[in-house]
């Protein structure tokens, strides 16, 4: 090659540079890097373990959500950016994702996945660090009432202060008064403990039982017996996925006549549970608390645009009943507008302002709710008792509300 040759292609370099720092220029109006680099936001949820399909409908509702928001512009003349982690339901994996997502400086908060277990162990360091926690998936009271001040916690999801009263009421409706509960070994657990057997008293009815169990237990039948042998009608459960199968399947198992009715809370939903107990869901009354339903949602017009989004990403998906895990879908959508409103509202990507900023938007029109406010300073629960909803499984997997079986 001879210096000519050289000497074109540097000046080629050279144009090429300049016409980039004019562009960037004409859009930023500077040259910053931290003008161009994108604002991050964390996103540490079970992608690959037993509750996967949770952790991919919030990563799609986010996604979602960022297209929107950076098709208008992004914030602060900047796009948005989800970075996954995958702590596979397990708290110590969780607190070591939470450590290295913020950790990056353009990162400005992390949406966190199912499980409450892995919420309440990085909750020290959410707030030694000082980033805000979005919750679009767990349920566990004390993830939010932490007692922290300032608290960095801001959820749209279920709260089991108002699930257990909710899963309770159920049972009442349905005629039942003597509540076996079903409850894994954990802060989920006992956070949903304290709620029921409170709603119990409260409505004259008894609670005849509790049994616990611990993650990967392999055989309920012990406790479906103790429950029987106590007198319960109903059994009133707390599991994921794989716990929930278990005590499907040992409930087919018994004789008709004894078989008890399950009212349960939604972590089964958070997985391919359906499928697993596929043949099994005809030989037991299986209801279980829901929020977000693409076959009666809040507002019919909303839910058909995120749909309609939906499918522009994921074109796979044919049938909006078919989309797993559907709460987490609206939840995340609905927190990552939030969010970027916060940051629009901070005018900085400072991770105190935009906490503080969380706690001011005044109104959001989400596909969960018309929040008005969303968050105040002493109410980080977006979404209170009126959106909870009895669902079950219809003949094909399908999650369907009560009164549309």
């Amino acid at each position: 090659m001879n210096r000519v040759q050289l000497s074109d292609r540097w000046l080629i370099t050279v144009i090429a540079v300049a016409v980039w720092l004019a562009m960037t220029i004409c859009y930023t109006g500077s040259v910053s890097a931290d003008d161009v680099r994108p604002i991050l936001i964390g996103l540490d949820a079970d992608m690959s373990s037993a509750s996967a399909q949770s952790g991919q409908s919030i990563s799609r509702g986010a996604r979602i959500a960022l297209e929107e928001i950076n098709a208008r512009g992004g914030v602060l003349g900047r796009s948005l950016s989800l970075v996954v982690t995958d702590h596979r339901g397990n708290p110590l994996r969780g607190r070591d994702n939470m450590a290295d997502l913020a950790a990056m400086p353009d990162l400005v908060a992390i949406l966190g996945g199912l499980h409450t277990p892995v919420a309440l162990e990085v909750l020290p360091l959410v707030h030694e660090i000082g980033v805000p926690y979005l919750i679009p998936w767990a349920a566990g009271t004390p993830v939010v009432h932490n007692g922290y001040d300032p608290n960095f916690v801001f959820r749209v999801s279920v709260c089991d202060q108002f699930a257990g009263d909710f899963l309770v009421q159920a049972a009442f409706d349905s005629g039942f008064g003597r509540a076996g509960l079903l409850l894994e070994n954990t802060g989920w657990g006992r956070s949903n403990s304290e709620a029921m057997t409170g709603a119990i008293d409260s409505r004259n009815m008894e609670t005849a039982s509790v049994q616990w169990f611990n993650w990967g237990v392999t055989d309920l039948s012990p406790a479906l017996a103790a429950m029987q042998k106590a007198g319960a009608d109903v059994v009133l459960l707390v599991a994921n996925p794989p716990e929930g199968q278990v005590l499907v399947k040992a409930m087919a198992s018994l004789p008709p006549e004894d078989r008890l009715p399950i009212i349960s809370h939604w972590g089964i939903t958070g997985g391919k549970f359906a499928s697993q107990v596929k043949d099994d869901l005809g030989q037991v009354s299986l209801m279980f608390l829901q929020t977000f339903n693409f076959a009666a949602p809040p507002f019919p017009d909303r839910a058909d645009d995120l749909f309609r989004a939906y499918q522009r990403l994921y074109p796979e998906v044919e049938n909006r009943m078919d989309i797993p895990a559907a709460p987490g879908l609206a939840h995340a959508y609905d927190l990552v507008h939030l969010l970027a409103k916060a940051i629009e509202t901070a005018g900085s990507t400072d991770r105190a302002a935009i906490r503080d900023a969380l706690e001011t938007i005044d109104c959001h029109a989400g596909v969960m709710a018309d929040y008005q406010p969303p968050f105040t300073p002493d109410r980080h629960d977006a979404l209170g008792p009126a959106s909870l909803i009895v669902a079950r499984y219809n003949y094909r997997g399908q999650v369907v509300p009560v009164h549309s079986w």
